[in-house]
């Protein structure tokens, strides 16, 4: 079973990053175990999703914007599409770029004995990334990922088990759902920090590279399963973590194992900061390969992740990371683009995964199940709701 795990671990690397990380010690700190609900609908949403975008790569042997394209007969209509989803995902993942290897970094800096070379971490981790992404093949990133995901969710889960939490508050909070007073843009935020556009995109192009046949299908339901269920269960000992921490006032993740060591000692903040690290460093690498995937996918770019194209888009992705950390530039303006783009993009992205994988013409006796259909309309339904919350939260009406 484990020799098949390979492209859901990328997704699951992808989401957990230090957003997510920040975000599920906030709900932790603020709500306790309140919210964890909130992350285990998260999981499952994605769990639906990413299958639909996984089956839809094993099937069609394309990428998820090469089926849109061919599947969207009329032109103005796939135009928007496409414009939609290379502004969302490409100025969207060089904004939050900065903040992946800014996540690496903080995690990296609390590890060195000595500080002399926190103001040249980000060009370090930039360069190691851009070496990693340069050089390697697909099979290589997969290993690399299963290790760092691996160290993760190890850290992550010793973290939350140090703290000796209560079973029956997690039962409770997992399976009773609340909206605590204020809770609301938490809970949102908690589904869009795990629900993410761009890894549809990166899905389904991994699935192709590492799969061809449709005998294939259940391993990539397994791989979907088990790796995003995996990252959720990192996610939740996050939030767990950070209900038993006592703090207040969050300014980045790290604050809540500081919080921890006088609690438990010095072992807190460093697998904290193990964890922030690999986490860092994952969704650093998974955001410009989702980018250059994408952008390939719209322009019919061949040759996969060897591709000078390809290269040159993922590259000036990890170049804007690395230049809005060193200058300490704040890109808001483009984050709020992305995230009013990401807003419109999920809904859309999941009415057209729905609208593909009940297509016969294209999935064949692969098509949803009813099952999976009431399952697709409920998250649609969600997504809508969510990203007209984001969007409305960007332009100030919430």
């Amino acid at each position: 079973m484990f020799k098949k795990i390979g492209p859901g671990v990328l997704v699951a690397a992808a989401f957990v990053g230090p957003g997510t990380i920040t975000m599920c010690t906030l709900a932790g700190a603020r709500f306790g175990y309140a919210l964890i609900w909130a992350l285990l609908v998260s999981i499952i949403a994605t769990i639906v999703l990413q299958g639909m975008a996984g089956r839809i790569g094993l099937v069609t042997q394309n990428g998820l914007v090469d089926v849109v394209r061919t599947e969207l007969r009329t032109p103005w209509i796939r135009n928007i599409v496409i414009v939609v989803v290379l502004g969302a995902i490409l100025v969207g993942n060089a904004a939050y770029e900065a903040g992946n290897i800014g996540g690496a970094t903080l995690g990296l800096e609390q590890l060195l004995p000595q500080k002399q070379l926190a103001p040249f971490l980000p060009a370090i981790i930039g360069v190691v990334i851009f070496l990693l992404l340069w050089f390697s093949n697909y099979k290589v990133l997969e290993k690399i990922f299963v290790a760092l995901v691996g160290i993760m969710g190890v850290s992550f889960v010793i973290c939350a088990i140090i703290t000796q939490p209560s079973v029956t508050g997690i039962l409770k909070g997992m399976f009773v759902p609340r909206l605590p007073k204020d809770s609301l843009l938490t809970v949102i935020a908690l589904v869009g920090t795990t629900v993410v556009p761009y890894n549809l995109f990166l899905h389904a192009s991994l699935v192709k590279e590492k799969w061809n046949s449709t005998e294939d299908l259940k391993a990539v339901s397994w791989d979907t399963a088990i790796s995003i269920g995996l990252g959720g269960l990192v996610s939740m000992a996050i939030l767990i973590t950070a209900a038993a921490a006592p703090i207040s006032d969050i300014g980045h993740a790290l604050d809540m194992a500081k919080a921890l060591e006088p609690l438990f000692g010095k072992m807190a903040v460093y697998f904290m900061s193990i964890g922030l690290l690999a986490a860092g460093i994952t969704s650093a690498i998974t955001a410009p390969l989702a980018a250059a995937y994408v952008a390939g996918s719209c322009f019919g770019w061949k040759g996969g992740m060897q591709n000078k194209k390809f290269k040159m888009v993922w590259g000036i992705v990890l170049l804007c990371g690395v230049f809005f950390l060193s200058f300490d530039i704040k890109p808001i303006e483009v984050i709020q683009f992305a995230q009013v783009a990401n807003g419109i993009l999920l809904p859309v992205m999941a009415l057209l995964l729905l609208w593909i994988v009940n297509k016969k013409s294209v999935m064949g006796k692969n098509k949803n199940t009813a099952v999976q259909n009431a399952f697709g309309v409920a998250i649609v339904v969600f997504a809508i709701f969510l990203g007209g919350k984001s969007i409305f939260k960007v332009i100030g009406l919430f």
